[in-house]
């Protein structure tokens, strides 16, 4: 079968979309093989199709296996009628016999038009994908184009591409609604395949770095350092810094004049409570410093990153937290088991709570 306009169609293709014509081939001689088997042989039979740019040739192959049976299946010939095409046939032997199958301009044209436009949709979204690879780990912002039962679609950038907000990447209490304008953080961007897409997140410690990078210009410039994190979205966050700069002071600069810097990142996170935690080599004074706002008295190390932290009594609540959530980030954040105890209770213990922990700046 001759047709050159065809593969001229595909060279334009090529030329204008930037997908090689092998791509097209390939996916092309698949396709109408399985449309053929699928219309006319039955699941079993083995159909080859065959093209030929250069001459500009569709070529379709059958393949069967020969067998004695009494009533050959699909995909098989009965000896008796593979003797008739060749002589030396027998049993097991695999026949190729090329064929013009029935209707071949209407279905190859169908078939043809839908894996040109698959192939099309699928090398555009890889392109783009590739694009954003380098987008992971930043803060894009984006407009909420689809909410359905767990996922939020976000378009990003131009519209140029969709991203996905999984459940456990949304923070609990959020609502996310059609048309909102919202900022995310690129969580991963997965290529390839019918299951590419990007992983966008509100709920990543990763989106607090980011946003307090767009607040505060001495993290974007590297003179404050952020050493980490520890969040529960929508609730609390805790985050260590450090100054490279002996003249710059980390906490005040990541407060801001009359705390606008911390404020923003606040109200872009609804409300989210943010502890700013002065680093400290020494682990003991940081998780004095993480346990934040509570006062401490005393830091003890009871074994191997594992602490008693002594609080006065009337802070103990605060020292630990709604639900322990308190004392639960700061261990997260200093990598350390920390047992808060109340200064009465240390004192059965014979723990020392004379010398007082400095105090840490609160949001």
């Amino acid at each position: 079968m001759i047709n050159k306009d065809f593969f001229a169609a595909l060279a334009d293709l090529e030329r204008e979309k930037g997908i090689s014509e092998d791509t097209f081939i390939e996916a092309l001689s698949t396709a109408l093989a399985s449309a053929y088997k699928k219309q006319y042989i039955g699941e079993g039979g083995n159909v080859e199709v065959r093209l030929n740019p250069e001459k500009g040739s569709i070529r379709f192959f059958l393949k069967r296996t020969v067998t004695d049976a009494e009533e050959p299946g699909d995909g098989e010939i009965s000896l008796e009628e593979a003797q008739e095409i060749k002589k030396s046939a027998k049993v097991g032997d695999v026949l190729t016999d090329e064929f013009t199958p029935k209707d071949f301009t209407r279905i190859a044209a169908q078939t043809a038009k839908q894996v040109i436009l698959q192939k099309i949709h699928e090398t555009e979204r890889d392109n783009t994908l590739s694009e954003f690879s380098d987008k992971e780990g930043e803060l894009m912002s984006g407009l909420v184009r689809k909410v359905d039962a767990r996922n939020v679609y976000v378009e990003l950038g131009k519209g140029q591409i969709e991203g996905v907000m999984l459940p456990q990447d949304q923070v609990p209490g959020e609502r996310y609604l059609v048309g909102d304008h919202i900022k995310v953080y690129v969580k991963r961007v997965k290529s390839g395949g019918r299951n590419a897409q990007v992983l966008v997140s509100r709920a990543a410690p990763g989106l607090v770095k980011r946003l307090f990078e767009e607040e505060v210009p001495e993290i974007k410039a590297g003179t404050v350092v952020v050493k980490g994190i520890s969040r529960e979205p929508g609730h609390r966050t805790k985050m260590a810094i450090a100054s490279e700069d002996a003249r710059v002071d980390a906490v005040g600069a990541c407060v801001g004049n009359k705390g606008a810097r911390v404020n923003a990142v606040v109200t872009e996170l609804g409300g989210e409570k943010i502890d700013i935690i002065l680093w400290s080599e020494n682990p003991l004074e940081f998780i004095a410093k993480a346990l934040s706002p509570a006062t401490v008295l005393s830091v003890t190390q009871m074994g191997e990153k594992s602490a008693v932290a002594v609080v006065p009594d009337d802070k103990l609540s605060l020292a630990i937290g709604r639900d322990g959530q308190n004392a639960r980030l700061a261990a997260r954040l200093t990598g350390w088991k920390i047992d808060v105890k109340s200064e009465s209770a240390a004192a059965k213990m014979n723990l020392d709570a004379a010398a007082p922990a400095e105090d840490n700046p609160e949001e």
